[in-house]
């Protein structure tokens, strides 16, 4: 296999003496400047729309001086060294904001600057339970005087906009003379000059890293100082975006002191000065709000920021915390995994949770990108990773959430469509990776070429109504997407066969990056099969339910019954290849005719390996980056009996690198499924600590989203062995054999279900709701409120009914191998249920 030795025998690759195991924090007890940008990352706190990245108070030291807006971007234009028709024009990069957190210190005239300070104690706590970034430490100055520094920083998850700041400084041995520089600035250096290139080498290139901008970003537009609250407005030069960052200060203190304030395009500064006495507190409290938009005048958002933080006063800090308390309460009854026994993998469990509530939760209208509002990475991009891994968690534990990350793709189908049609298709054809809608990959092969993202939407807004039964949703917007989508796959298909026709799918690029613009790509086709046929679905029920909202939507999509029978043609003649002599499903037509690559014998300095070989190199060999048949077995895995998954993982696993973050959570479920027990909880724990341990060496360019969605899927569905196949939920539990119990929680259709296995039993109750109607290894149970079920492990009831028998699948295999049907009713059936569309 091939999971790196280091981590396959170790269950908490942290440094305990520096990050003590706490199981509802993450502590740091020492502080080092070596690893800045991996801190910064994990340390970082958001809400889904603003992002601090844990730079210490000071703003001195840094690897990269980060706060960072949800969807607001720079554009700039991509300059192909070879020009084609339909290349991506726009390039779009994350802004780093202005940067609001900066408060300096000077005693006697001497700064604090960490990576010199003597630091006589020191910790950092981020408080998973009240979503609050703290640090205390005790400096001595180079004269000698001893300093207690405390802080407190916190981003609001029921104030969008606005982020609370405290700084409490005591002299402990001596008075002295005490400066406090409170400062909001724009650096002016976009994401930042240390992602700039080091050493000029070839291997310092990095596509995962965010552009570099060379000219100004924001343009200075508004600036006002009055009574201690300042407020700065920019607008972006070629996007025409606009912020506006406001900060309002005030001190709590015995010790006499005075005040100043400087004002400048690009600086804001309020500046206390402070005869501190010996053990008399000198507190600040800095409410700070940010407010952007594609275009409205900085003036109005200036306006913006004064109500937010007017509102924030009059609430108080003190209640604002409590609020804080509350709402992350209320989060953690709906969605978290308790692992007995496992204290650090409880821990960084609970802080990929986090970080998934810090990248999703008040995103409202926006996407969930690759980094969160943690860092700059792929250029504060959403890309399909949003769909398959991080909206699974979304859905079952914050509908809501997933309700509005879906929305969002919905406001960008127009996008979508003029994208489709510049690329002579009909329908829609979402972009690979964006920020406004528009194709920002600048790499056709491994980037645009993965039309999966239009079946991958589809099956997450599929999964969504499936699970939550909010079929408003589906009338008036998710529909519209099914439908555009379905269009897309029909028209980008085409037939061919000897008397059966098959339908084939080419010139595409699936989830895996080192094997690209192929034909018949195994994930592509089964998950394209599913886009038509809940497109199919979708249609046949709204007709049935909702005809008002039916002819709505067929009036607008100009829709008619011929086109529907043409998707459900197409998605029941869709090749899905298998080779029967390796019995195994290739990942594209002409994958097995190319030799192996021999990991074995690569070089660990030649990880990963887009850095360190031309793409063509890549292309030429069965290597994968990332799960991509793999991810097909657990997307579409009643589509496959036991026995093509263990064979196709067998096959696939070796030779799958794990480059990508997005690999190792799918693995482990499929690993947990097959029966590889230890592997799978070597591929959890390596995805558990892809960032707290900076395991792929880029955590610094922000937390892994993904991943951290995926940490979820493979507790739930790997070891929890849930599924959920077109709404029927299913439990097979795979415990780990030293794990005594997992618990976890999961929504559906408005009843929170608890979820508590053992190594003999699965306990199952409502904790709000009335009911969940689910089956556990093929023994159907409707468990309702006030009465809970358990249900012995031994227990082997009849076989899922919705689970494909080898015989059925088997049977539907053409004499090649070729997969032309599942387990499905025939077309002749279909077309006899289905009622007419006029």
């Amino acid at each position: 296999m091939t999971l790196d030795a280091a981590i396959q025998n170790l269950a908490d690759p942290l440094d305990r003496s520096r990050f003590p195991l706490d199981e509802w924090a993450l502590v740091e007890t020492e502080f080092s400047g070596d690893d800045m940008g991996r801190t910064e990352t994990i340390f970082a706190v958001g809400n889904g729309y603003l992002g601090l990245r844990g730079n210490v108070d000071e703003g001195r030291d840094g690897h990269v001086h980060g706060t960072f807006i949800n969807g607001f971007h720079e554009t700039w234009p991509i300059r192909h060294a070879e020009e084609a028709f339909g290349f991506a024009r726009v390039g779009q990069t994350i802004v780093n904001a202005p940067d609001a957190k900066i408060i300096r210190i000077y005693v006697d005239d001497e700064p604090l600057v960490l990576t010199l300070a003597e630091l006589l104690s020191y910790e950092r706590r981020l408080d998973f339970a009240d979503g609050i970034l703290s640090r205390s430490l005790v400096w001595r100055t180079p004269s000698g005087k001893q300093v207690l520094i405390r802080s407190r920083r916190m981003v609001s998850f029921t104030e969008r906009h606005l982020a609370v700041l405290e700084y409490e400084v005591t002299m402990l041995d001596a008075d002295a003379s005490v400066v406090i520089s409170s400062q909001t600035l724009n650096r002016q250096d976009g994401i930042g000059e240390y992602d700039r290139p080091k050493s000029g080498s070839a291997n310092d290139w990095d596509p995962r890293r965010a552009e570099t901008f060379t000219d100004r970003v924001l343009q200075p537009r508004f600036k006002r100082a009055n009574n201690g609250r300042y407020i700065l407005g920019f607008r972006c030069t070629n996007s025409g975006m606009t912020i506006a960052t406001a900060s309002d200060h005030s001190i709590d203190t015995i010790n006499d002191f005075d005040e100043s304030s400087q004002l400048g395009d690009d600086l804001a500064k309020h500046v206390y000065k402070v005869k501190a006495k010996m053990g008399n507190p000198i507190r600040i409290t800095k409410l700070i709000s940010y407010h952007t938009s594609a275009g409205v005048p900085t003036h109005e958002l200036a306006d913006r920021c004064d109500r937010t933080l007017d509102r924030a006063k009059e609430t108080g800090v003190a209640d604002l915390i409590q609020e804080q308390r509350d709402w992350l309460d209320a989060f953690w009854a709906r969605t978290d995994v308790e692992l007995p026994g496992q204290p650090a993998l409880q821990q960084a469990t609970r802080w990929n949770f986090f970080q998934l509530a810090q990248a999703s939760m008040r995103a409202d209208g926006q996407g969930v990108s690759a980094k969160g509002v943690s860092g700059s990475g792929y250029g504060g991009h959403y890309f399909w990773d949003t769909e398959v891994y991080v909206l699974p968690f979304l859905t079952y534990t914050s509908p809501n959430a997933a309700r509005n990350a879906l929305r969002f793709r919905h406001g960008l189908l127009d996008h979508a469509r003029a994208r489709a049609t510049e690329l002579n298709q009909l329908g829609a054809l979402f972009p690979w990776r964006t920020i406004n809608g528009l194709e920002s990959s600048a790499y056709y092969a491994a980037g645009t070429a993965q039309y999966h993202i239009d079946a991958d939407i589809s099956y997450a807004l599929s999964q969504y109504v499936a699970a939550t039964g909010d079929e408003d949703f589906l009338a008036r917007e998710a529909i519209d997407i099914l439908v555009e989508t379905a269009r897309m796959w029909a028209d980008l298909g085409f037939w061919r066969g000897n008397g059966n026709d098959v339908f084939h799918i080419h010139g595409v690029t699936g989830p895996d990056e080192y094997t690209t613009v192929v034909n018949d790509n195994l994930y592509t086709n089964i998950m394209a099969r599913s886009n038509l046929r809940a497109a199919v679905k979708s249609v046949r029920r709204l007709l049935s339910t909702d005809r008002a909202s039916f002819d709505s939507m067929a009036a607008r999509l100009k829709l008619d019954e011929a086109e529907v029978m043409e998707w459900s043609f197409a998605a029941e003649a869709m090749h899905i290849p298998f080779d029967r002599n390796l019995g195994i499903h290739p990942q594209d037509a002409q994958f097995l005719e190319k030799e192996r690559w021999d990991l074995a014998a690569t070089p660990p300095e030649n990880r990963p390996l887009l850095l360190h070989y031309h793409p063509l190199v890549i292309y030429r060999f069965q290597v994968l980056k990332q799960a991509d048949v793999v991810l097909a077995l657990l997307l579409q895995g009643d589509q496959f009996t036991p026995e093509e998954k263990r064979a196709d993982f067998d096959y696939y696993d070796p030779l799958t690198t794990g480059d990508s973050t997005l690999s190792d959570v799918v693995q482990s479920i499929i690993a947990a499924e097959v029966g590889y027990h230890e592997l799978a909880l070597n591929y959890f724990t390596s995805g558990l600590f892809v960032d707290l341990a900076d395991l792929h060496h880029n955590a610094a360019d922000g937390v892994h989203v993904a991943s951290a969605g995926g940490v979820w899927s493979a507790l739930v569905m790997g070891f929890g062995g849930l599924r959920d196949h077109s709404g029927r939920i299913t439990l097979d539990p795979r415990l780990p054999e030293d794990w005594d119990e997992l618990i976890f929680r999961v929504t559906l259709k408005g009843s929170r279900l608890r979820v508590a296995v053992t190594q003999t039993s699965v306990h199952l109750s409502i904790e709000e709701g009335t009911e969940a109607r689910l089956t556990v290894r093929g023994l159907q149970v409707v468990v309702t409120a006030g009465q809970p079920e358990t249900i012995p492990l031994s227990h082997q009831g009849a076989r899922d009914p919705g689970a494909p028998t080898a015989a059925l699948i088997e049977s539907s295999r053409r004499a090649d191998g070729t997969v032309i049907t599942s387990s499905i009713p025939t077309i002749a059936h279909i077309t006899e249920q289905m009622p007419t569309l006029d």
